[in-house]
C-alpha cells in the first residue's frame, strides 16, 4: 500500500502539466496593471496635447490684433469648443470656459495698461479623471491629476507709451 502511494506521489513529482497556468496566474495581474498604467498615461498625454494645441490657437488669435479684451470670450470658446462661437460639444469632457484664464503683461512683467507685450492663456482647475482606479492599488489619495497647459505669445504690434 505504501508503495502504491509513493508511486502516485512520484508521478506528480515528475509531471510538468499546470506549470504554465501557475506562471500565467503570477504574471497576468502584473501585466494588467502595467497595461492600465500605460493607458492612463496615454489618455493624460492626449488631454494635455489637445488642450495645449487649442490654447496655442487661441493665443495666436489674440496675439494677431489687440482688441482690449473684446475677443476674450471668443478666445475662450476657441480653447473649449474649437470654434469662436462656442457651439457644439467641448473638446474634452468637463472642460468649460471657466477653466480658461487670459493674462496680458507688459514687457517688464506687470499687468498691461496699454497695448501689452505678451498674452498668456492658461487652463486651470481641469482634472484628468482616470478610468482605471489604480490609486486603490497604491493606497494613494487620488491619481486625478491637474491638466494645466499654458501658452504665451508676443503681440505682433506691442507698444507701451506709458
Amino acid at each position: 500500500m505504501w508503495r502504491k502511494l509513493l508511486n502516485r506521489i512520484s508521478v506528480f513529482k515528475r509531471s510538468d502539466s499546470g506549470v504554465a497556468l501557475v506562471e500565467l496566474a503570477i504574471v497576468l495581474p502584473i501585466l494588467l496593471v502595467m497595461f492600465a498604467a500605460v493607458a492612463e498615461f496615454g489618455r493624460y498625454f492626449y488631454e494635455y496635447t489637445t488642450l495645449a494645441k487649442s490654447s496655442r490657437d487661441a493665443v495666436r488669435f489674440l496675439a494677431t490684433a489687440y482688441t482690449d479684451g473684446r475677443d476674450d470670450a471668443a478666445a475662450k470658446n476657441l480653447v473649449v469648443y474649437g470654434n469662436l462661437t462656442g457651439t457644439g460639444d467641448p473638446i474634452l469632457n468637463g472642460l468649460t470656459t471657466a477653466n480658461v484664464e487670459i493674462l496680458r503683461l507688459k514687457q517688464d512683467g506687470t499687468a498691461a495698461g496699454c497695448i501689452p507685450f505678451t498674452v498668456t492663456i492658461r487652463v486651470t482647475n481641469f482634472k484628468h479623471v482616470s478610468l482605471f482606479k489604480l490609486d486603490q492599488l497604491t493606497n494613494s489619495s487620488s491619481l486625478d491629476i491637474d491638466v494645466k497647459p499654458s501658452v504665451t505669445m508676443r503681440y505682433l504690434m506691442s507698444q507701451c507709451l506709458v
